[in-house]
């Protein structure tokens, strides 16, 4: 509460501050005169000579006039700025009897807000002409009556003031009479008769003359109204009041029918001559309408209800007059008090429905507040509610400027509802209360957002182009086109990857699209970076990065490194009949271009010669003796192996392996099974190749000269062996893939030219590529039929 209380007492004091600066700034005050009734669209004067700028500063300022109340009764002209009549003017409407009629105005600059203080005053014409209440004014003279003896007349109304209204009375021509005008306390103008012959009731019991007013104008306007005199016999004694004047108050709003005063006169007459009766005179036509009086009883009553902002007193003219035909007068001078009865009005010269964001001390609106009332009835407090980010400012004569008091932010609140308060300081207190909206409008402050700061897509390959593989999104905080987003892709950088040929995104809602299909074995992910701009200017923006993941797909078979399949050669691996169970015959090597479990490779012996024999391992592919061989076995094997993916659906491949049991590795000359004519030629091959590498082998360990010898002899028995080369390497390879390094004899017949193949033991290098397997299984080192060192 303490800390309010001192925001409180801070803003008055800037109030006051403000008030007074700006009090100073427009307290020169500019007077204009104007003739009532003037047609509209008259010039009144040259504003821009008056407030010493030009008419391009007047038209950026916003220059405009602002008058109290809902009237407007000048107007600038929008080319020249020249103040103009904006309608006819009739000052007896606009001030009634109030002289000077001055109208107060003020000329308002909004920006930057600047008051200049102006008088209208309204010259009056003579637009009305006298007028009597009463067309017969009723007048008892006694015949008693000595020449010299004055009697009042009632007056007539002219609602024109200052020369133009009543100015002079006339009397039609009589012997009896003249007429004399004289002037009231309050200025008015009233006829008094004159006796200047004594009159005779036997001769001339009533006189008719003409009473005329007349004004002031040019030309004069004037009213009649007949004077009927009645010649009384002898009264001796006129009414007499006990007061010359009676002062009365009376509040305000009195309801209809309230007793104001009684008045009472005596007549010391008897009979007829001392019978009185009470009547308005000489009283004005406000007085007829507002009060009544009771012509027995001499009570003054309210006729309607009484308006202290229209009028604050009245005074009137009350006659006694008795049965003889003498009268008596007294005033009554009636004071209204004032009733605070009328509620403060608040009447809006501008108001600026939208304001800009990020725009602090901005001027919203532009107010005056009057009260009729007076007194501390009259006086007033405005007020706005607490905690909003605006402040009133007191300019001049009871106006205000709302503006706001720090920059307003959008993005926290689009709009605020803000009421002006009013109160006055009477009792009870009234108040009154406006509510304006103030739209707070866009300022493009706020870049585009992503919902995400990455994107990760995964698109399987071999999709369709066009594919819609994935959304990005942006929200803005503005508003309208300053949070239409766009969006696009930026240009890589660092890299050379056509990503205008791999996708594309729509500009309006942040689809992308692959416009092409991808292949995973050629391209597994790519990063690429996405902007988004704002329509506002100017044009904010901010951007993401996405990343594409190509999910494999199973499109590649496994692809068998070892053995190589030759055409229709395959080869032949040598398994020593004396092998145990288990013996590792040989190992297929595959490997697949996808990856995860489509790459996962598995192995089983489709088909074999003699079925449990030979086994597969299914997660390495060694090919083993399954049980202890014997002689019983047959010595030729054919086995298929199946290699097979975990793809879905899996895919597959197969190799082909022979297997020749054999008694040692000394054989010179092993026939191909499928090579041979017959059965018979296939069985004497294979024990003259053994019988060969035997000799070959023991005729190399006694002498050269033996070995040239055992050549020789082996050229004279070539056989034909068919076109190609059979390639079998015996080699372990791990369960990825690789070789590892090992040295095995390698032996291949081929079945058409009759000539055989030996290679020496090599070394097999591990971790090599299919193209380098297949290249060295093409390369073959061939002893034909010779032996080089």
């Amino acid at each position: 509460m303490a800390q309010t209380k001192i925001q409180h007492e801070k803003r008055q004091v800037t109030s006051f501050i403000i008030l007074m600066l700006l009090w100073e700034a427009g307290s020169e005050s500019i007077q204009y005169s104007v003739l009532e009734e003037t047609d509209s669209g008259t010039f009144v004067a040259n504003l821009t000579k008056d407030l010493g700028l030009s008419v391009r500063e007047l038209a950026a300022r916003g220059a405009r006039v602002v008058f109290k109340g809902n009237r407007q009764h000048l107007q600038l002209d929008p080319r020249t700025h020249d103040l103009l009549l904006n309608e006819k003017l009739d000052r007896e409407e606009l001030c009634g009897s109030t002289e000077p009629c001055v109208l107060p105005f003020q000329v308002l600059l909004e920006n930057p807000v600047q008051f200049f203080q102006g008088e209208l005053q309204l010259q009056d014409v003579n637009d009305h002409a006298p007028e009597f209440l009463e067309n017969e004014i009723l007048l008892k003279i006694s015949e008693s009556s000595h020449p010299g003896t004055a009697f009042p007349l009632k007056i007539a109304q002219d609602l024109d003031v200052g020369s133009n209204t009543v100015q002079n009375y006339t009397i039609s021509t009589n012997f009896h009479f003249h007429l004399f005008t004289r002037n009231h306390s309050d200025g008015r103008k009233y006829p008094e008769l004159v006796l200047d012959k004594a009159l005779d009731r036997e001769q001339q019991p009533e006189l008719r003359l003409t009473l005329t007013a007349l004004d002031g104008g040019a030309p004069p306007r004037s009213g009649t109204s007949q004077v009927l005199i009645i010649v009384l016999d002898i009264n001796d004694n006129t009414p007499e009041f006990a007061q010359e004047i009676y002062e009365v108050q009376i509040p305000e709003n009195s309801p209809i029918g309230s007793l104001v005063i009684t008045v009472s006169a005596r007549d010391l007459d008897t009979g007829t001559h001392g019978e009185l009766s009470y009547s308005f005179f000489q009283s004005s036509n406000q007085v007829i309408q507002a009060f009544e009086i009771n012509a027995v009883t001499g009570e003054i009553r309210l006729k309607k209800m009484l308006d202290f902002e229209e009028i604050q007193s009245y005074r009137m003219e009350i006659e006694a007059l008795d049965g003889g035909g003498l009268s008596g007068k007294c005033t009554i001078a009636v004071e209204l008090v004032d009733v605070n009865d009328n509620t403060p009005e608040l009447a809006m010269s501008l108001l600026t429905s939208d304001i800009p964001e990020n725009s602090p001390e901005t001027v919203v609106a532009i107010f005056g507040i009057s009260d009729p009332d007076s007194g501390d009835n009259g006086k007033m407090m405005c007020s706005i509610q607490d905690h909003l980010p605006f402040l009133l400012k007191p300019t001049v004569d009871n106006f205000y400027t709302l503006v706001t008091d720090e920059a307003l932010d959008r993005e926290n609140r689009v709009e605020y509802n803000v009421t002006i308060t009013v109160t006055d300081l009477g009792t009870p207190k009234l108040k009154t209360e406006h509510s304006i909206t103030v739209r707070v409008s866009d300022v493009n402050d706020n870049a585009p957002n992503f919902t995400q700061t990455s994107y990760t897509l995964f698109v399987r390959e071999n999709n369709s182009p066009a594919l819609h593989i994935g959304s990005v999104s942006a929200t803005d905080r503005d508003s309208g086109t300053n949070a239409q987003v766009t969006y696009s892709l930026l240009p890589p950088q660092g890299t050379h990857l056509p990503l205008a040929s791999l996708v594309s995104i729509n500009a309006d809602n942040g689809h992308l699209f692959a416009l092409r299909a991808l292949d995973y074995e050629a391209l597994q992910a790519f990063e690429f970076r996405v902007g988004a701009a704002d329509a506002g200017s100017p044009a904010l923006s901010s951007e993401a990065l996405v990343r594409v993941v190509v999910v494999d797909d199973n499109d590649n078979s496994p692809f068998v490194l070892y053995p190589l399949q030759n055409g229709s050669a395959p080869c032949t691996e040598l398994v020593p009949r004396a092998a145990e169970a288990g013996y590792l015959v040989t190992k297929v090597v595959a490997v697949d271009g996808d990856s995860g479990q489509n790459a996962w490779l598995s192995y089983q012996l489709l088909k074999a010669t003699e079925p449990g024999l030979f086994g597969v391992w299914a997660h390495n592919g060694e090919v083993r003796t399954a049980r202890l061989l014997s002689d019983r076995d047959a010595p030729k094997h054919r086995l298929v192996v199946l290699v097979k993916d975990n793809g879905e659906p899996p895919l597959s491949a197969s190799v082909t392996l022979h297997v020749l049991l054999v008694d040692g590795f000394s054989q010179p000359y092993l026939p191909l099974p499928e090579a041979a004519p017959d059965e018979a030629q296939a069985d004497s091959l294979t024990v003259y190749l053994v019988i060969a590498l035997a000799s070959v082998s023991s005729l190399f360990l006694f002498s050269v000269l033996l070995f040239i010898a055992v050549r020789l002899c082996g050229r004279r028995r070539a056989a034909s062996v068919p076109e190609g080369h059979f390639l079998g390497h015996l080699v372990d390879v791990s369960g990825t893939g690789t070789l590892s390094q090992s040295y095995q004899y390698e032996v291949c017949l081929m079945g058409d030219s009759g000539t055989s193949e030996f290679k020496f033991p090599k070394p097999i290098i591990s971790n090599f590529p299919p193209q380098s397997i297949r290249r060295e299984g093409e390369e073959t080192i061939s002893f034909r039929n010779n032996l080089d060192f």
